[in-house]
């Protein structure tokens, strides 16, 4: 077989699609909100992933509707034709839940505080399915020591944490003001009187 006979076929692997283009299309976007749908159903956890157990099943799900989002086309053309679809869809759903606030937070969900005044909010926990060993984990990726330090910490609907610091009581912040005087007095007296010994 000659070359170019062998080139022309490749090329028509490449660029070909090997399904109608309206397929290609519909495919993606019902993929798209089946996707959106079930992760609203299974809450902010799977976003936040948590353990080891929901990054596995955030990078099979790819892998898992890869197939449905293509069909038996491997093509090129049709490959980018999908991703074009699911920018598309998902540029024109961000667009309309922004003009629509309401509709968003319907969509979205609220938010759930899982730490209230320094303590646990034990009901919220359970129905995020998170262990106190997870807050914690979550805790510390923050930078706090333990929920001791912290006044507030809420699970976003996107699947971040908000966490707020324990603002001091008000005797130690007087109490650190009055000693950072006293230390600069101190360190003023010592100029002072190290200029008259000089003098």
């Amino acid at each position: 077989m000659p070359t170019w006979a062998i080139s022309q076929g490749m090329w028509h692997d490449i660029f070909v699609v090997g399904a109608p283009v309206l397929e290609k299309i519909i495919r993606p976007i019902v993929v798209y909100f089946f996707l959106v749908l079930l992760l609203r159903a299974f809450g902010k956890r799977e976003l936040a992933q948590l353990n080891p157990f929901d990054l596995v099943v955030l990078l099979s799900l790819s892998n898992t509707v890869q197939n449905a989002i293509i069909g038996n086309d491997n093509s090129l053309s049709g490959g980018l034709i999908g991703a074009f679809t699911l920018l598309g869809v998902n540029y024109m759903v961000v667009r309309f839940l922004f003009r629509h606030r309401r509709l968003d937070q319907l969509f979205e969900g609220k938010p759930t505080t899982l730490v209230d005044h320094g303590d646990i909010v034990e009901k919220a926990l359970a129905k995020e399915m998170l262990t106190r060993a997870e807050l914690v984990t979550v805790l510390h990726r923050q930078g706090f020591d333990g929920v001791d330090d912290v006044a507030r910490c809420v699970l976003e609907p996107g699947g971040t944490f908000y966490v707020q610091r324990k603002s001091p009581p008000a005797d130690e912040l007087q109490h650190a003001e009055v000693i950072g005087r006293l230390n600069e007095l101190s360190i003023k007296l010592d100029r002072l009187l190290a200029g008259k010994s000089g003098a």
